[in-house]
């Protein structure tokens, strides 16, 4: 890798070092030495990475809040004719019963898709009032304190022993820790751990980092161009999760047409259809369970025309089947065995 990374490098900065200066120069250089990419790649490079079956995209759903909203959105998509690989939730494991998560794992496994749930202890919703600030924003969905990481690692471990095989972390000490809980067997080595967008990581050393602590995949933040992904793609080996619609919380684009030369130059990648013109639902709870299924149903709608996309201008992509490997399907655990 870093010897193509050198070569593309070479390619894509010797126009732009004939109008530095030395300093500027010797930045680039040094990012180059320690096998970086130098500069976002204006030649959008085709990807030579893949996951492990071989495709190049998956597709992703997020915000299923709960087995109602699932087994509606499982009928649309049987409707629709599509292929989903991912479903992802982001209230939280806190604030789903175990009956409810068991549902999801038994409805999810069946069908050979991976159920991808937040870590439910966040700092928006603990007592601090600094992520609710203008200035304090940043600070988002991390936990604040060793008490909130403790109960953000019981989320994962209950998660787990009731069969989920993939969660959506935000925090990076989180993250590293889902490292050492899976050396110390208190999850399972093929539990995928997805970084949320909320994580805020944006270049190809901050990226590679969170691969480093554990991210088995990475959602990048919403609103970077293709040229500045395409250097965070050579700069990492896991897949990159990337809204093709966005909410209007996190930005409101619809980059529809963009999907082939994203497909072409990130993967592997998950293309994910969130939805602009809607409430935020979180935390959702039954409150909100008609406006959750005439959500759903349209974010299936959402993907319908993503896929015609791929479908028109890039068929010889490659997809993944149901199953395939590096998918985090849940385990279908009875009740009893669960407590």
């Amino acid at each position: 890798m870093l010897e193509r990374l050198k070569i593309i490098n070479k390619e894509s900065t010797s126009l732009l070092k004939m109008k530095e200066g030395k300093k500027v120069r010797e930045s680039r250089e040094l990012l180059e030495k320690l096998g970086y990419p130098s500069t976002d790649l204006r030649d959008l490079p085709t990807s030579t990475k893949t996951f492990p079956d071989g495709a190049q995209y998956r597709i992703e759903l997020p915000s299923v809040e709960g087995p109602v909203a699932l087994r509606e959105m499982l009928d649309e998509i049987d409707r629709y004719g599509l292929t989903i690989h991912r479903v992802s939730q982001g209230s939280g494991i806190m604030l789903q019963t175990d009956e409810e998560i068991l549902e999801m794992c038994r409805m999810t496994a069946e069908r050979g898709m991976e159920l991808s749930l937040f870590v439910g202890p966040r700092g928006t919703w603990d007592i601090s009032a600094q992520p609710l600030t203008d200035g304090g924003k940043s600070i988002a969905l991390r936990h604040e304190g060793a008490d909130q990481l403790v109960y953000a690692m019981e989320d994962l471990k209950r998660g787990a022993r009731l069969g989920l095989r993939g969660a959506l972390v935000a925090d990076e000490g989180l993250l590293l820790l889902t490292k050492e809980m899976k050396k110390q067997g208190q999850l399972p080595e093929d539990f995928v751990v997805k970084v949320s967008v909320q994580m805020g990581a944006a270049n190809p050393v901050s990226v590679r980092l969170m691969q480093d602590l554990g991210a088995g995949t990475y959602n990048v933040p919403t609103a970077l161009t293709l040229h500045k992904l395409a250097a965070i793609r050579q700069a990492i080996d896991i897949p990159i999760d990337l809204y093709v619609e966005v909410p209007d919380n996190l930005g409101g684009f619809l980059r529809y047409y963009e999907i082939p030369e994203i497909i072409r130059v990130l993967a592997p990648v998950y293309i994910k259809f969130g939805l602009r013109n809607h409430p935020d639902v979180y935390p959702s709870g039954r409150q909100w369970e008609s406006t959750n299924i005439s959500l759903v149903k349209e974010r299936v709608r959402r993907a319908a025309l993503g896929v015609q996309m791929i479908e028109r201008y890039y068929p010889e992509a490659k997809t993944s089947k149901l199953g395939a490997k590096g998918l985090g399907i849940p385990k279908i655990v009875s009740a009893t065995a669960s407590v």
